[in-house]
């Protein structure tokens, strides 16, 4: 198992994802690949201390990028759409 305050790395912070927050209440953050969905419920409710509603995961495949002309790769991404009950807030 991994531990509570590991598993949120960060939150994520587009132009989509200002408004999953202001329609949906709903927060994306970028989570460790190896957390399943009961664990990023539990540490976002240890962390922010809030009723967490619904957990959507996602996985970014890694994407070609060109750097002085060699290819590389970016690296896997695991983003976690976090929805909370009505009336709680993270701020």
């Amino acid at each position: 198992m991994i531990d509570k305050f590991g598993i949120i790395k960060k939150p994520l912070f587009t132009e989509k994802s200002q408004v999953a927050k202001s329609q949906n209440n709903e927060f994306i953050f970028e989570v460790d690949r190896r957390a399943n969905k009961l664990e990023i419920k539990e540490a976002v409710q240890a962390l922010f201390g809030v009723k967490v509603k619904d957990v959507r995961t996602s996985i970014k495949k890694p994407e070609v990028k060109l750097r002085k002309g060699q290819k590389t790769l970016t690296k896997k991404v695991k983003k976690a759409v976090v929805k909370l009950e009505e009336g709680q807030t993270i701020s």
